[in-house]
C-alpha cells in the first residue's frame, strides 16, 4: 500500500490486479508506472490482499508486498493498522554510534515469553550491565512461528508473534526512556524461501543465488521500484518506529553495480531523517569484503556507512583462546596474528587467505577511518548459531577465559557488541532453527545443515532439526544463573564500566598500541593497559605500575606483572 488514502500496489508482470477487502471484489486501474490503485479508502482493521491475472487464471488472494501487519502470517491477508501511535520518547535526543555498547538479541528466545513486552521487561537489567543499544535480530515476518528471522519476506511488516507494528513501537519507545537506542538487523541481499510472492507482482529478484535464495534486482530492469522498496522500508523504519540504526545483513551479496550504490542511498536517507529529527540515525554493516570503503566518507569515494563488523578480530581471539583452527580458522592462532588485528583491524588486508584460496581484503587507513566504526565482538549469532550444535563458547570455555576474551574486546578502541547471554556465561545453545509451513522445505534445510557438517567432521545424529520446536525452545536463555555465571556477570559490568570510565572507547583515529610475546599481550588504549595471558601456565609480562582490575591473582611490580593462566591485569597508563 502507497498511502494512507487508497489501496495501491507496483505490479508490472500481471495483465490485471483485484483488491479483495474484507470479502468483497474491487476493480483496479493501472498507472504509466504500473502502479494499480482501487478506488476505496482503507479503515483501519481492513482485511485485504491482491489478486493477480496473469492471462488465463486468477492466482489466490496474495498479501500486499508493503504489508505493515500479517496477523495471520505470511501466507496471510494483509491487516491495515492505524499507523499513529502515542509516543513519550520526545526527550531521546540519540545515541552517535561512537562510545556505544551494543546487544545483539534474538527476540524469540532473549526470554521466556519471546516478546518485545518480555524484552522491556529486560531494560533496567541492560542498563546496568552498561549496554546502551540493543540491536534485535531481524523482525519482519517469515514462514511459521519461529525462525532467526533471516528468512524474511514482507520487508515493511512486523512479525505478529513478537507483538507486531505497535509492540516493537512500544519496545522503542521504552528503550528511548530508559536511555538505550535500538538498532534493527534487516536482510536486503534475498527474500525468504516460505512465503515470498512478492515475484508474481515484478521482478523483485534477478537470477542468481546468494546461498540463500535469489539475488534481489537492484541492477536490472524495473530496479528502480524495487530500491525504491528497500529505502521506503529503511525510512519507515527511522521515521515511524524512532528506530536508532540499521545493521545491514551481508552487504557483500548484494549485485550493487549501479553508479549510485544502495548503500549510499541507505546513507543519505539516514542521513536526510537525522537532519530532519535531530536523532542520529546510523547504519552498521556486515561485510566479509576487509573492505574500509563501506565505512569510508561518501566524499573520499566511500559508501558513508557508520560502522562495519569485524570477523578477523573475533577469529583471531577465538582460534587463539579456544584452540580451534578448522575452516577458516585456519589462518588464525597466534598472538601475534591478534596484536594484528587489534592494531590494524584485519588480518587479511591483502594477503593470502587460505581459506579462500586466494587474496583478500585491503588495509585500513587508521589515520583516517575512527576506530568506532569497526564493530567487534567475542560471539555472534552467526559465530554460535552456525556451529552444528549452536554451542556457544561458554559451553566450551573456562570461566577465566571467557572473561579474558571479554576483555581484550571492551579494552580495546573498537565499538563493542555482545550476544545475549555472553555476559554471563550461558549454557544453553543458539542453534539454527525455523519452522517453514512447508514440510518439504524443512526436510531440506534440515538434510542440507547436516551434509554440510558431516564433511566437517560431526556426526549427523547429533546435529539437532532445525524444524523441531524442540531446537527453538532449548536455544532460549536460562536466567537462573549459578554462582559461577554471577561471577562472569560481575566481570562483565566492571569491564564496561571501566570502559567509560579509562576512556577506552575512542571516537578518534586508531591509536592503540600493541606489544606481545608468544603467549602474552599488552595494549594500551585509553587511561589503561591491558595485559592479558594466553596460556595454560604463569607468565611474566614487562609492564607494571598501578593496579586497577584483575581478574585471577597477579603478581604486579613496578616494572613488570606476572598473571596466571588465562589471567589478565587492567592497569594505569
Amino acid at each position: 500500500m502507497l498511502n494512507s488514502t487508497q489501496y495501491c500496489v507496483w505490479a508490472p508482470l500481471p495483465h490485471e490486479v483485484r483488491l479483495r477487502l474484507n470479502g468483497d471484489i474491487h476493480p483496479m486501474t493501472k498507472d504509466e508506472d504500473n502502479w494499480w490503485t482501487a478506488a476505496v479508502e482503507p479503515q483501519v482493521d481492513d482485511r485485504y490482499g491482491f489478486e493477480l491475472f496473469d492471462g488465463s487464471s486468477w492466482s489466490k488472494t496474495l498479501p500486499d508486498p508493503r504489508s505493515a501487519f500479517q496477523p495471520d502470517g505470511v501466507h496471510g491477508l494483509s491487516q491495515w493498522i492505524n499507523p499513529k501511535f502515542e509516543w513519550r520518547d520526545e526527550n531521546w535526543t540519540g545515541r552517535i554510534l561512537p562510545g556505544s555498547v551494543l546487544y545483539e538479541l534474538h527476540v524469540g528466545t532473549f526470554t521466556p515469553a519471546g516478546t518485545f513486552e518480555a524484552v522491556v521487561e529486560k531494560l533496567p537489567y541492560l542498563r546496568a550491565l552498561g549496554v546502551t543499544a540493543l540491536e534485535l535480530m531481524p523482525v519482519q515476518p517469515f514462514g511459521g512461528d519461529r525462525n532467526w528471522g533471516y528468512d524474511g519476506v514482507l520487508w515493511h511488516a512486523v512479525h505478529a508473534g513478537y507483538g507486531g507494528p505497535q509492540g516493537l513501537k512500544k519496545l522503542v519507545d521504552a528503550a528511548h526512556r530508559a536511555g538505550i537506542a535500538v538498532y534493527l538487523d534487516v536482510v536486503y541481499n534475498h527474500f525468504g524461501p516460505d512465503g515470498n510472492y512478492n515475484g508474481q507482482f515484478g521482478p523483485y529478484t534477478a537470477g542468481g543465488s546468494t546461498g540463500w535464495g535469489d539475488v534481489v534486482n537492484i541492477n536490472g530492469h524495473d530496479s528502480d521500484e524495487v530500491r525504491a522498496y528497500i529505502l521506503d522500508a529503511a525510512r519507515q523504519w527511522f521515521v515511524d518506529f524512532h528506530i536508532d540504526g540499521l545493521r545491514l545483513d551481508a552487504v557483500h551479496s548484494l549485485d550493487d553495480r549501479g553508479a549510485y550504490s544502495i548503500l549510499e542511498q541507505l546513507a543519505m536517507v539516514a542521513t536526510e531523517v537525522s537532519a530532519t529529527t535531530g536523532v542520529p540515525r546510523s547504519l552498521i554493516a556486515e561485510s566479509e569484503l576487509n573492505d574500509q570503503r563501506l565505512v569510508s566518507s561518501r566524499e573520499a569515494g566511500g559508501f558513508g556507512l557508520d560502522a562495519q563488523w569485524v570477523d578477523d578480530i573475533h577469529h583471531a581471539l577465538h582460534a587463539l583462546v579456544s584452540g580451534e583452527r578448522q575452516g577458516y580458522f585456519g589462518d588464525f592462532g597466534s598472538v601475534a596474528t591478534l596484536a594484528k588485528t587489534l592494531e590494524e583491524v584485519f588480518e587479511h588486508d591483502g594477503g593470502y587467505s587460505s581459506f579462500r584460496g586466494r587474496s583478500h581484503g585491503r588495509p585500513v587507513r587508521r589515520d583516517v577511518i575512527p576506530a568506532s566504526r569497526f564493530v567487534t565482538y567475542t560471539t555472534t549469532h552467526d559465530q554460535t548459531g552456525n556451529r552444528a550444535l549452536g554451542d556457544r563458547p561458554s559451553m566450551n570455555l573456562s570461566t577465566a577465559q571467557q572473561v579474558l576474551k571479554a576483555a581484550v574486546i571492551y579494552c580495546s578502541p573498537y565499538t563493542p557488541m555482545l550476544f545475549m547471554g555472553e555476559e554471563f556465561g550461558a549454557k544453553t545453545p543458539f542453534a539454527f532453527f525455523c519452522s517453514h509451513t512447508d514440510a518439504e522445505l524443512n526436510r531440506l534445510t534440515a538434510e542440507g545443515r547436516k551434509r554440510e557438517f558431516a564433511r566437517m567432521g560431526w556426526d549427523p545424529a547429533e546435529i539437532p532439526s532445525p524444524e523441531l520446536e524442540a531446537t527453538f525452545q532449548a536455544s532460549k536463555l536460562d536466567w537462573n544463573l549459578s554462582p559461577e555465571q554471577e561471577e562472569i556477570f560481575a566481570a562483565y559490568s566492571e569491564l564496561l564500566r571501566l570502559r567509560h570510565e579509562l576512556g577506552f572507547s575512542q571516537s578518534d583515529l586508531l591509536t592503540v598500541e600493541v606489544d606481545y610475546g608468544d603467549s602474552w599481550l599488552a595494549m594500551a588504549n585509553g587511561e589503561g593497559r591491558l595485559l592479558a595471558n594466553f596460556s595454560n601456565g604463569p607468565v611474566e609480562v614487562p609492564f607494571g605500575g598501578e593496579l586497577i582490575y584483575s581478574f585471577g591473582h597477579p603478581v604486579v611490580s613496578a616494572f613488570s606483572t606476572t598473571l596466571p593462566a588465562w589471567g589478565f591485569a587492567i592497569l594505569a597508563r
